[in-house]
């Protein structure tokens, strides 16, 4: 086995650049050209077909059945155009990853000849297989019906000769089996509700929209050191390994120059990228070594997870070609930095108007503050819930891990918006403010020579931050969904946006003026979610302490933060806003408390194999070297002198029994644990005895196993080590 790790070593430095040439350079000249949009269906499709479609991207109005057929003949065309010979429903099943079925736009003849047909009924609506999907008890395994159905909202596309139609995936009986559904729903119960909101200032937002924008932080690695690693192909992360002695301590490789090898990788998805009109703008070194990060101007929420979702895919698809592996588990590498997705989150109107930015008149800043506030009030009350929505067993290594911020949930401002909200709630008079308060909302913004100063800093510790128009979720994990937290979000906020107006209409009932209802109700808020508001260093100690002190929750284990999930309150919020059933909130919570079992089930199953058949049986044959050594130097030696200079190799014998004895006892008890919980009926508790019972061994375990990768003989040890993986030749 040693032979691999070293071939694995040789293989890494014999890499060459993969060079990567288009015909055109020009970004413009070839964005989006395999995605049916706007200027494609306008080319495509009848008029009547064309305004159809916008109308159901619009106002979200159903497509006629006979109007699907001129579409789908129209999409045909142009797929056939690009060369596509299949087609598929594209969706997002609860796996985490995509899923599609692809059939042949071929049919027979009577004649024993083929055409190429597609019609609406292919279009809107298939029966993919949904027996495997996991469906948290929704259907029996034997039932195997389901059906996707076509998102006009998201533009189909062609990607390696196949049309692919993004689409909802839900069960026979109408319950969602997918991400995209409930964000769908969402995005349609905050739009309603920040509607309502938005007319008590401006009577021309008929729409209002959630805006995302993610960044995607990821780890490259040479595919030989990958396939050297089994705990990298089958868990993500490695499960051993001892800390290089230079990792990132000098902080040299955040923002650095991108390795060539690197470079051409980005280069090349991120022009298949750009085809599929994914507006991939940014990309940089991160702080770890071999941790480097990508980011897209942001777009409509359900288009951005569906293009987040599909860049994943390109990517890993792109590293193969330039014999590298994309690894997006939050924390591949222990000692250095994981990995997250932060989501850049905001609402758009249908007059151009981004409702978290700052206005320039105390009219529109009335406007922004009551939204900014909203939203504080919303992670307030919905702390526990929006924890749930990103925790899993990766992101459980990453938060808190003095490189993220950990599971308290707590809001960012600035300085500048915090002096707003003083004004608002130290003002003296419950029913009015005074117009020199209103002036001061102005919120004039200084500048410096050819530079715009923004109104607050970053935080770059804060879970959720405002960033100068939006917040910023950064909890979120790199391998997620980001239609997990997206939903939970628009969800609170729509809530709280309800809540918000009728507050409101309460007062104007009363008769008080519109501005002053607004004002104390926004008083209101501020003073009950003080405790939320955190403007220093979220991964400090003292912020632990302080946050027991306000009595926020500080929840780290995943199946115990999953319960918010089938809280009453939250169950009966999603049911009423109409985003998630009763039964669908049950579903989805049995299964993330499965899949973070299933995970830790491997994970200690593949530990557990690599240190019996690699570690132990590599350590004992170094010991064995050892032994001969220490036998050979009592031939030669007289007793005395044997006795002093055969000490090394005799308390490093000692030292490497102890360790080999206590990898085999622990993972005998690891087994044994495995074993107990496997034979627990009741799934939930099944899940948090794996949490508290197996889990702890991992770490147990790997302190033994990185102990003896410092005193084994480097030629010996079989798997690479970190010195050797993190830094890219």
């Amino acid at each position: 086995m040693a032979n691999l790790r070293f071939q694995a070593l040789e293989d890494s430095k014999k890499r060459e650049i993969i060079p990567v040439e288009y015909d055109s350079i020009k970004t413009s000249d070839f964005f989006g050209i395999n995605v049916f949009n706007k200027q494609k269906m306008q080319s495509y499709l009848s008029k009547e077909a064309f305004e159809e479609v916008q109308a159901a991207v619009d106002e979200g109005k159903k497509i006629d059945r006979r109007i699907a057929n001129q579409i789908a003949l129209g999409m045909k065309a142009w797929a056939l155009d690009r060369g596509a010979t299949h087609y598929t429903h594209w969706f997002q099943p609860l796996n985490g990853a995509t899923a599609e079925k692809h059939d042949a736009f071929f049919e027979p003849t009577v004649d024993g000849g083929v055409i190429e047909n597609f019609h609406g009924d292919l279009l809107v609506q298939q029966e993919p297989d949904a027996s495997s999907f996991p469906n948290g008890g929704i259907r029996n395994t034997f039932e195997a019906r389901g059906y996707t159905a076509w998102d006009p909202s998201s533009p189909a596309f062609v990607i390696d000769r196949t049309l692919c139609i993004p689409t909802i995936f839900v069960a026979y009986t109408g319950e969602a089996l997918d991400f995209k559904t409930p964000l769908l729903k969402s995005s349609h119960a905050l739009d309603k509700a920040a509607v309502r909101v938005c007319n008590m200032f401006d009577k021309e937002v008929t729409k209002v929209h959630a805006t995302l924008g993610w960044e995607q932080e990821y780890f490259l690695i040479d595919e030989a050191f990958y396939n050297a690693r089994p705990d990298l192909m089958l868990c993500g992360r490695t499960l051993m390994g001892h800390s290089s002695a230079k990792n990132q301590q000098l902080e040299d490789h955040y923002f650095g120059a991108i390795p060539a090898r690197v470079a051409s990788f980005m280069y090349d998805f991120e022009h298949e990228s750009y085809k599929l009109g994914i507006p991939v703008k940014t990309r940089h070194n991160e702080v770890a070594p071999n941790q480097f990060e990508c980011a897209p101007v942001f777009e409509e929420v359900n288009l951005a997870v569906d293009h987040n979702q599909l860049l994943m895919a390109i990517m890993e698809k792109t590293a193969v070609k330039h014999k590298f592996r994309v690894l997006f588990h939050e924390k591949p590498f222990a000692g250095i930095n994981g990995s997250g997705k932060h989501n850049n989150w905001s609402m758009a109107t249908n007059t151009g108007i981004n409702l978290l930015s700052p206005g320039k008149n105390p009219k529109s800043n009335l406007r922004f503050l009551s939204f900014v506030v909203n939203t504080m009030k919303a992670v307030m009350d919905n702390a526990d819930l929006l924890r749930s929505s990103i925790l899993t067993a990766g992101n459980e290594h990453r938060l808190g891990a003095n490189e993220a911020p950990p599971s308290i949930i707590s809001v960012f401002l600035g300085s500048h918006i915090n002096k707003m909200l003083d004004i608002i709630e130290n003002s003296v008079s419950e029913t009015k403010m005074t117009p020199d308060k209103k002036t001061e909302l102005k919120m004039d913004i200084g500048k410096i020579p050819e530079i715009l100063l923004d109104n607050t800093d970053r935080n770059r510790t804060s879970p959720f931050a405002f960033t100068g128009n939006r917040f910023e979720f950064r909890a979120v994990g790199s391998a997620m969904n980001c239609s997990s937290p997206m939903v939970a979000l628009n969800t609170a906020m729509a809530n709280q946006l309800n809540i918000f107006h009728d507050d409101i209409q309460n007062l104007l009932d009363k008769g008080i003026k519109r501005d002053e209802a607004i004002f104390q109700v926004l008083k209101k808020y501020i003073h009950e979610s003080r405790k939320i508001i955190f403007e220093g260093n979220g991964y400090s100690q003292e912020w632990v302490i302080e946050a027991n002190k306000r009595g926020l929750s500080n929840i780290g284990d995943t199946p115990v933060s999953l319960q918010a999930f089938v809280s009453k309150e939250n169950i009966e919020m999603f049911d009423r806003l109409n985003v998630l059933s009763p039964r669908e909130m049950e579903a989805r919570y049995d299964i993330r408390m499965e899949t973070f079992r299933k995970k830790i089930q491997i994970e200690s199953r593949v530990l557990g194999d690599l240190a019996v058949n690699h570690i132990i049986p590599t350590a004992i044959r170094y010991q064995n070297i050892l032994i001969e050594n220490v036998r050979g130097m009592r031939d030669l030696l007289k007793t005395g002198e044997f006795n002093r200079q055969a000490s090394l190799q005799l308390s490093t014998l000692k030292e490497i029994s102890n360790h080999i004895s206590s990898i085999k006892e622990l993972v005998d008890h690891m087994t044994e644990e495995r074993k107990l919980a496997n034979a627990i009926n009741d799934s939930i508790a099944q899940t948090h005895a794996y949490s508290n019972k197996v889990k702890p061994y991992l770490n147990e375990i790997r302190v033994h196993i990185d102990k003896l990768e410092l005193i084994v003989d480097d030629e010996l040890w079989t798997m690479p080590k970190y010195r050797e993986m993190l830094f890219i030749r």
